[in-house]
């Protein structure tokens, strides 16, 4: 039996997923690029490769990493690109997205020879959290003034507009894209590609998939332009489970279990968006499932078993792939979890493994 904490990866979970990507490339004739900020866990990239075109990334390290490990086509967004890293940048890239009219100029010979993009801010979007607002009031995140955008259109081919936050809405997908081509439509006319970036729910239940792929192909139609998406979460979503194990349980006005597990350390967008984890059970047992961390609010959430919880037992905390690995640390020295996939066959292989050294070497 596998040591636990571990991150257990299902590849028959992520085919799901991955059929549903298939499926919107036929119809729509978009192209679906991995956002590797979200997910990029490469051991099953050779899964996800046959049914991608590539990834896209927000920094040097992502930018590299799905050069080498994914491949197909390499798209380069940094909101802040540095003097050192511009010219290997420009060597993984195929296309590169300047956040800015600033960096854009700041680095026009050296870009100059691939394919450029500009990350155009709308000025609206779906997320319901401020920290995660690309429209925030003061947005670092993009340009808006047309005027602006006009004066460096010669330099550019495409549009990076990432406005979705995990967006289940069709109708509201539908709206804000007509008014995206509504007040930046003269614009878009004279552009290769756009990309409408990632947050579009489009593998949960009940989306409609063919609505989606019809609408997208008369944004590609109108404005002669190809269309990229950069699924995160839509990639993965529930493909994966963070495992663990109960280390005690304790009574203090309501039943807790200790997992052998950290919140902060191992799932920190739940901390962060203040969001319990998703356990699949149900009962007549509540327990409130905590983190063996020092943080007193390492609180996985609260849950109802079939029976009482014991010392020894297994837990999945469900839909752990996206945000996770990618934001996994060291903190309190908690065991970091392994990542493990489960084949199609039902086999387990450990993909990596991490231990003493690894936390000792993180730190100097």
């Amino acid at each position: 039996m596998i040591q636990t904490p571990y991150y257990l990866i299902d590849r028959a979970r992520l085919a799901r997923n991955m059929a549903i990507i298939d499926e919107l490339r036929e119809a729509s004739g978009a192209k679906t690029l991995l956002a590797l900020k979200c997910f990029a866990t490469w051991p099953v990239f050779a899964q996800m490769r046959e049914h991608m075109d590539g990834t896209t990334s927000s920094s040097l390290y992502e930018l590299r990493l799905g050069r080498e490990k994914f491949g197909k086509e390499t798209h380069a967004y940094s909101v802040g690109w540095a003097d050192h890293e511009i010219e290997e940048a420009v060597g993984y890239a195929d296309k590169i997205i300047f956040n800015s009219i600033s960096q854009l100029e700041r680095f026009d010979n050296a870009s100059a020879h691939i394919a450029r993009g500009l990350r155009l801010n709308p000025r609206f979007s779906t997320s319901g959290f401020d920290l995660a607002d690309p429209a925030r009031p003061f947005s670092r995140l993009g340009e808006w003034d047309q005027a602006k955008i006009e004066r460096v259109m010669e330099r550019i081919s495409g549009f990076m507009i990432h406005y979705n936050c995990e967006n289940a809405d069709f109708g509201l997908f539908d709206r804000q894209l007509a008014r995206i081509e509504e007040e930046f439509g003269a614009l878009l006319k004279r552009l290769k590609w756009v990309s409408l970036g990632g947050g579009i729910h489009f593998t949960g239940e009940g989306y409609p998939v063919q609505e989606l792929a019809k609408r997208l192909r008369a944004f590609q139609d109108r404005f002669d332009v190809q269309v990229y998406l950069e699924p995160g979460e839509a990639a993965i979503t529930n493909a994966a489970s963070l495992e663990v194990t109960v280390l005690d349980v304790l009574s203090n006005g309501k039943d807790l279990a200790i997992v052998d597990s950290s919140v902060e350390a191992h799932m920190l967008d739940l901390l962060i968006y203040r969001q319990p984890g998703k356990i699949e059970t149900s009962g007549d047992h509540p327990y409130m499932i905590c983190g063996k961390s020092c943080l007193a609010g390492d609180v996985y959430g609260e849950f109802s078993f079939p029976a009482p919880l014991n010392i020894g037992d297994r837990i999945s905390i469900a839909d752990a792939a996206g945000y996770t690995m990618v934001k996994k640390n060291w903190f309190n020295g908690v065991k970091m979890p392994s990542i493990v996939v489960k084949e199609l066959d039902g086999s387990l292989t450990v993909a990596r493994e991490f231990g003493y050294a690894d936390y000792r070497d993180s730190l100097g």
